[in-house]
């Protein structure tokens, strides 16, 4: 499996979990922030980007109805990426898309912890998509639902869902 559609697989799990709220409140519009280490006219950032968007709108999300997307754009300088980076952390509870590096530099692995809307499917879905399982799904006593999974690439994914106290 490529890193790409493992990220996805878990990225879309992490997307999706706020459709199910949506269904209970009112809509709100949603921001999500995407920083990407190229320029926009790369034809690879343009078709990961078309990619991203056509995964958005096949889950009901739409640019200017629920959805506000912020770009961030790099271009290789690394002091633009971190402050690009610590601005958009600072959207409130949206939801970050980073891209690699473009082989401007090495690979590094990270350690995510993501909200899905049900821990136990996203757990599976990365185990058949060949990751590591480091903890089998299980209640927390702050009211998560959580496992932990390690890709191919090193990255420690914690896949929660809230369940309550």
């Amino acid at each position: 499996m490529k890193r790409r559609e493992f990220i996805t697989l878990l990225g879309g799990a992490a997307v999706t979990w706020p459709l199910a709220a949506r269904a209970q409140q009112p809509e709100r519009m949603r921001r999500i922030g995407v920083l990407m280490h190229t320029a926009a006219d790369e034809p690879e950032s343009q078709a990961r980007l078309a990619a991203f968007m056509q995964g958005l709108q096949e889950l009901g999300w739409a640019v200017g109805r629920n959805l506000r997307i912020d770009y961030r754009w790099s271009v290789g300088d690394s002091a633009r990426l971190y402050k690009d980076a610590a601005e958009l952390v600072g959207i409130g509870d949206s939801v970050v898309m980073i891209s690699d590096g473009g082989g401007e530099r090495e690979a590094m692995s990270a350690f995510l912890y993501v909200y899905v809307e049900n821990a136990d499917e996203t757990y599976q879905r990365a185990i058949a998509a060949g990751a590591e399982s480091i903890e089998r799904p299980g209640d927390m006593p702050y009211g998560d639902r959580r496992a932990t999974v390690r890709d191919s690439w090193g990255n420690v994914w914690q896949i929660a869902t809230y369940r309550g106290r």
